[in-house]
């Protein structure tokens, strides 16, 4: 079941939100919105004679009758994620997608910017494709806060009805789009290495992994909109710059309801590293259980620093707590697509390979010749680490 309001109908009287028990409707520009996360489909407010202009209903949905008019909804939303006013690269990569699905359906692709004075970050996206660009600025955007900014996707949605919703499979990304699949009551595919349009019914094939990586699964979404889906870092190409590009940048608003919140953020505290973040790498040196300790990834960081790389870790490290989650590599982790990828007494387990196997150059440096990652690296090296390592910084410093 579903609970669904007739726009045409509906004129904001306000009957609904007094019968509602759990707060979960408000009304905005004369218009009853449901916030999904609070309302327990009860069906209180659709009992006969309460809305006088019958206007919200409680729908069964199936195949036959389903809960929204799919023709009505249109275009490609990209989520542009950032932080501290600065486009996280993986944006670039959903619009290069972005753009070849929208293409596909004769369709636009718009972004969506929300934050504190970013406004003037809106045309960067035009130049990598993005057809229309909204914006919404206040002071309360400054730092991400789930509630909040899915309220307001939430609602902008709802208002201009796209077809497809893609964000990267980052913290901020899995800690927003579920919320917002929750409020419009849609589905959601998370953590997506492929995306394309079927041909025959148009819809969206959304492709990932599962069973641990052992099987590729495609998923579709044939009775809601929009179809989401969350997609994992350096899958996809980025999409260029044209500055020769043109676009439409809309200014939305902020609603006094949109900011109320559960929660709120204090402070943020970031964990400062000397070395590459793992996600922008081109080369990436990481740990394994071998590794034996905390102590010993300093080995790692003198590596990672004199060839300018950054350093990852398997999930037995960070388990270990020798290491931050930040730095996972693999299915529970990151996903990286970096040249040069040295895996240092890490054995290869599929979860591990899920995150890595695109790099365009594998070294493993490994006692076990038959290990897993042995067996599909480029370079292998057989032997102790602890010896190998010292060597490779002593002739690479030189």
């Amino acid at each position: 079941m579903s609970l669904v309001i007739h726009k045409d109908k509906c004129v904001g009287c306000g009957v609904c939100v007094e019968s509602c028990p759990f707060n979960a409707i408000t009304i905005v520009e004369r218009l009853a919105i449901v916030e999904g996360a609070a309302c327990t489909l009860c069906g209180a407010c659709a009992k006969e004679g309460v809305c006088p202009f019958e206007a919200i209903e409680m729908v069964k949905a199936t195949k036959e009758n389903p809960d929204v008019a799919l023709d009505e909804y249109k275009n490609v939303w990209i989520f542009a994620e950032q932080k501290k006013g600065k486009i996280q690269s993986v944006v670039y990569e959903l619009i290069g997608k972005g753009r070849e699905l929208a293409d596909a359906r004769n369709q636009e692709v718009w972004a969506i910017l929300l934050g504190k004075n970013v406004a003037d970050k809106a045309q960067n996206l035009i130049y990598r494709g993005a057809d229309k660009v909204i914006v919404v600025e206040d002071d309360s955007l400054e730092n991400f806060e789930d509630g909040i900014y899915s309220k307001i996707i939430t609602r902008l949605c709802e208002k201009y009805k796209p077809e497809i919703v893609l964000t990267g499979a980052t913290t901020v990304g899995r800690a927003l789009i579920p919320r917002v699949a929750v409020q419009i009551g849609t589905g959601l595919t998370a953590d997506c290495t492929g995306l394309e349009i079927d041909k025959e019914s148009g819809l969206l094939r959304q492709t990932r992994p599962a069973f641990g990586g052992n099987i590729m699964a495609t998923i579709l979404c044939p009775n809601h909109r929009p179809q989401m889906s969350t997609v994992r870092h350096k899958v996809m190409q980025e999409a260029e710059i044209d500055t020769s590009r043109t676009g439409e940048i809309i200014i939305e608003k902020i609603f006094d309801d949109d900011v109320f919140n559960r929660s709120r953020v204090i402070e943020v505290v970031e964990i400062l590293e000397d070395t590459v973040n793992i996600t922008e790498a081109n080369i990436i040196v990481s740990g394994g259980r071998a590794m034996k300790g905390s102590e010993n990834f300093k080995l790692l960081h003198d590596l990672a620093k004199v060839i300018g790389g950054a350093v990852g870790a398997s999930r037995a490290a960070v388990d270990e707590g020798w290491i931050p989650y930040s730095h996972q590599v693999g299915q529970t982790g990151k996903t990286v697509n970096p040249n040069v990828y040295i895996a240092c007494g890490i054995s290869g387990q599929i979860q591990h390979l899920i995150g890595m196997q695109s790099a365009d150059v594998i070294i493993a440096i490994n006692k076990d010749p038959d290990a897993p990652m042995m067996k599909i690296a480029t370079y292998a090296l057989c032997g102790d680490l602890f010896e190998i390592i010292p060597e490779l910084i002593k002739q690479l410093t030189k």
